[in-house]
């Protein structure tokens, strides 16, 4: 190669031979047949020594002597290489005179039977061009030492024999490993080879063809030999089909979107290469679930997902509709296409055929559109998985299918299921982390005691939809409302999983009804342990209605929005920072801050207001812009500042998105008693419950109510030890009943027998109230229900 890397390439006519694990030709080029003399037929088979003169890179030995086996043993030794040289053949070899060969020898290892490629050029050109042409010499680089590797890279599957996509860049990979063919004319100079065919032959043979018949105008005969025509048309037919899958696998696979590629296979076979295309797949992929190891048998569904012809509009539509799924017979070519795995090719369907085949359809006659065509199935696979199937057909104008086309759709069989496998495989991926992340987001009740909620999540634009950002609400003793939102730092899997741990966590101090700044240390000390690699930011706060306030910790996430109801302005709250969960070591603190009937407050994760290369400061200025503006109701609300914030450009991070409107509960909506510890007080409770209910005007509850703050007084009464017992009633969106002792543990359901005198009580109010729960509080727990009761006209 020249020192300045520019170095042209050489376009040589190249002979291609493949030698088998046996020593013997296994494929046998035009080229080769040009160069060396013996056609294909009379050189597929032979042993290799007898046709190339490959010095070293064949065993020693006679034509049928050990030389498979030591052609197979020597991979790992001296033909582990590539080997090279040049050679001069007398007559004996070929039909010519005496030739003068360069030769290229790479040894192949892999699951296939061929073992050796030999590449061979005829010197004798090069020689009259050059005029040191004795110092011609083949030789290998690496093709990344010339300019236009790439191209170099991709011209080399166009010398190959006829073979699957798998096994050619297996070979290609090989060769570029062990160096790329070259010729050596000096210690400096090295020309890289292309092979010789494409534009130039088809050049050659306008030429030639011009040539024959300005001779045959004038009676003199043509000094260069006329083009062999079967050759001319084997090329051509060969190189149209190397177009065609080309052109075919540029044209698929543009999108993971599996009925997206479904249409584009279809569409790139019709009608350049059949009439009609119809595309079967198995259930199973098309619902994107797995499906039992093994071949399919005749149980099997199959489900249409696509048919493309060119016969009038409407004709195939009614008769073979898409959608469809059914079973094939065990007789038809499709059965035995889908369990072999192969193609098969009915050059002609007949009558009889047609016959067969139609009767799997019902009363639905397909026979007018598939007698008297030639059909070709070939399976659609990947992995050595039959996904499914293409039926082909041809019109009876065109040439029927031949062997030619049931390897060139074999090919694109091969291309096409590749693609609709990693389809299929990215929407069952995609259908996976839909589900993970759905489960892992609760389902916020709109109404909570004393507030209103509504909530928005947004997956990343570019990172799929499993993300660490989560938001919640937990219900508290005191009509009170705990509100979470967080964010995992990092996306994918990892993150959602350690979203779920702590959302669970939160979700279980909370229960134990743990002060913020407590609940955030405890959080903080948990993700410690769970790993160095857990880091979260939390905002945590606890709004009571009945108070009329916010009590709110931060743990290094961004602030949340007032919107204040009386003059319709929002604020940023000034909360202190804190450090992110996981960080350890560092205290956080919790703040109090007065809201009043109607103000909002919203809470959200940076994926909101953070997009890349702008400052965080002008997003938070525009949510809080946004969240004040006026709207009908809480979900316009939310789809306001989404509007305004969630579709600007460069937004790649999850979004959660916890908006709260504060109803507040008044004091005429609140009913307090506190009750001794003793049986007599039962009663008591029963005639409180009674006249409050009257007064707010909830007799139809009284029955359900009473009956149930009797059992649950009555287990206060007798685990409270002589303590004090409290009974509170709240009326907000429900009736709320809470009855709390200072007995810390949580009663259970119990299986209670004829005979047994307790167990019954929490039987019934499981029945009867809409909701029950219970809760640790710092001085002894919390017994609720919720009963269903009209809203209060304000």
């Amino acid at each position: 190669m020249h020192g300045t890397g520019q170095a042209p390439q050489g376009r040589v006519p190249l002979a291609v031979v493949v030698v088998d694990q046996a020593g013997h030709v296994s494929h046998w080029s035009t080229g080769a047949r040009r160069l060396f003399g013996p056609s294909r037929e009379e050189a597929v088979g032979r042993p290799a020594t007898d046709l190339l003169p490959v010095t070293g890179a064949l065993p020693e030995y006679g034509p049928y002597e050990g030389i498979g086996h030591d052609l197979e043993d020597s991979l790992d030794g001296r033909t582990s290489y590539p080997a090279a040289g040049r050679a001069r053949l007398d007559s004996s070899v070929g039909a010519r005179d005496r030739i003068d060969v360069l030769w290229w020898a790479y040894p192949l290892v892999g699951p296939g039977p061929e073992r050796l490629l030999v590449l061979a050029a005829d010197a004798r050109r090069l020689s009259e061009e050059e005029p040191e042409g004795e110092r011609i010499a083949p030789g290998f680089a690496l093709h990344t030492d010339f300019p236009g590797a790439d191209e170099l890279a991709r011209g080399l599957p166009a010398i190959l024999p006829s073979m699957s996509v798998g096994e050619s860049a297996r070979i290609v990979s090989q060769v570029l490993e062990l160096g790329y063919p070259v010729l050596e004319f000096s210690q400096h100079d090295r020309v890289p080879v292309t092979a010789d065919w494409g534009v130039s032959r088809r050049t050659e043979r306008k030429a030639r063809r011009a040539e024959a018949a300005r001779a045959a105008a004038s009676g003199v005969p043509s000094p260069r030999a006329p083009l062999d025509d079967a050759e001319d048309i084997e090329y051509a037919a060969v190189r149209e089909r190397l177009e065609f899958l080309n052109e075919v696998s540029g044209r698929i696979g543009s999108s993971l979107d599996l009925s997206r590629t479904i249409v584009e296979v279809s569409r790139a076979v019709v009608p350049r290469f059949t009439d009609v295309a119809g595309t079967y797949l198995r259930e199973q992929v098309v619902a994107g679930e797995g499906f039992p190891e093994g071949p399919p048998d005749a149980t099997t569904m199959w489900h249409r997902v696509a048919l493309e012809h060119t016969d009038e509009p409407g004709r195939w539509d009614d008769v073979v509709p898409v959608g469809e799924s059914m079973p094939f017979p065990v007789h038809t070519p499709f059965f035995q296409c889908m369990t072999s795995g192969e193609p098969v090719l009915v050059p002609y369907i007949s009558e009889e055929m047609g016959n067969a085949i139609a009767s799997q359809f019902e009363k639905r006659d397909i026979r007018p559109l598939i007698t008297r065509r030639s059909m070709l199935v070939v399976p659609l696979k990947a992995r050595n998985v039959v996904l499914g199937f293409m039926i082909l057909l041809r019109h009876q104008e065109r040439p029927v299918f031949n062997d030619m086309d049931r390897v060139t759709g074999a090919e694109l069989a091969a291309r096409a299921g590749l693609v609709l496998d990693n389809a299929r495989m990215y929407t069952y991926q995609e259908s996976v982390a839909e589900t993970l992340q759905d489960s892992m987001l609760p389902h916020i009740e709109p109404h909570m005691p004393g507030c209103d909620i509504a909530t928005r999540y947004l997956p990343g634009a570019l990172l799929g939809r499993v993300g660490g950002d989560w938001f919640d609400s937990i219900k508290l003793p005191g009509a009170r409302t705990a509100l979470v939102v967080g964010d995992v730092m990092g996306h994918g899997l990892n993150s959602a999983a350690m979203m779920g741990q702590l959302r669970t966590a939160v979700q279980t101090m909370a229960a134990l009804d743990l002060p913020p700044a407590q609940l955030l240390r405890n959080l903080d000390d948990l993700a410690q342990r769970l790993g160095e690699h857990y880091l979260a930011t939390c905002l945590y706060a606890v709004y009571d209605p009945i108070a009329g306030e916010l009590h709110l910790a931060n743990a290094g996430h961004i602030p949340p929005v007032i919107v204040r109801a009386a003059d319709g302005r929002s604020d940023l709250l000034d909360l202190p920072t804190g450090a992110p969960i996981g960080v350890g070591g560092v205290p956080f603190e919790s703040v109090r801050v007065p809201v009043a009937p109607g103000d909002r407050l919203v809470m959200c994760t940076d994926g909101l207001v953070e997009v890349r290369g702008q400052d965080i400061g002008v997003g938070l200025a525009t949510l809080c812009e946004s969240a004040a503006h006026p709207a009908a109701s809480m979900d316009d609300a939310c789809d306001t500042i989404i509007r305004a914030l969630g579709t600007r450009g460069g937004r790649k991070d999850d979004v959660a998105l916890l908006m709260v409107r504060m109803t507040g509960i008044e004091t005429r909506d609140v009913a307090h008693w506190d009750l001794a510890a003793e049986p007599a007080e039962v009663g008591r409770a029963r005639a409180l419950v009674r006249e409050q209910l009257a007064e707010w005007g909830l007799l139809n509850l009284e029955y359900a109510a009473e009956l149930m703050v009797s059992e649950l007084v009555t287990n206060a009464v007798r685990h409270a030890r002589g303590e004090r017992v409290q009974l509170r009633l709240v009326r907000s969106g429900s009736l709320l009943c809470e009855v709390e002792d200072t007995q810390h543990t949580l009663p259970t359901l119990l299986s209670a027998g004829p005979g047994d005198e307790f167990g019954r009580g929490l039987r019934v109010v499981t029945h009867l109230a809409r909701e029950w729960g219970t809760s640790r509080t710092a001085t002894g727990k919390t017994v609720w229900f919720e009963l269903t009761a009209p809203r209060r006209r304000r």
